[in-house]
């Protein structure tokens, strides 16, 4: 089992920034994928941003509508993945997931509101 605490949500005018964090109760070390997916009311979860570990080399795959805007990083001695939004639009407004991958099963957090408005 794998427990996922997120923070760094809130109300951020657009053009503005916001940092993500997600600890897990387990060494990122030992965990292959972590990542950030976000849903809004009647549409389906969708790819935020991925850091894959793949033969000790990380892969880092991000969501179309990103587009250079949002960073996923580790923090191996915060023991921390962070996702760092810039440029933040009125249609990123979501709740954010963080998502981790471990030895076949997946684990979610519990989901940190995102809202971007004026």
């Amino acid at each position: 089992q794998v427990q996922l605490v997120e923070s760094g949500g809130g109300l951020v005018q657009p053009g503005g920034s916001l940092r993500l964090s997600c600890a897990p109760s387990k060494s990122i070390f030992s965990i292959d994928l972590m990542g950030w997916f976000r849903q809004t009311p009647g549409k389906q979860r969708e790819l935020v941003a991925t850091s894959d570990i793949i033969i000790g080399e990380e892969d880092i795959m991000y969501g179309d509508f990103v587009k250079g805007r949002f960073t996923i990083s580790r923090d191996n001695a915060k023991n921390t993945v962070y996702l760092q939004m810039n440029h933040l639009e009125p249609e990123d407004t979501a709740v954010y997931y963080c998502n981790a991958r471990d030895e076949g099963r997946s684990y979610w957090g519990q989901g940190t509101q995102v809202t971007v408005s004026s």
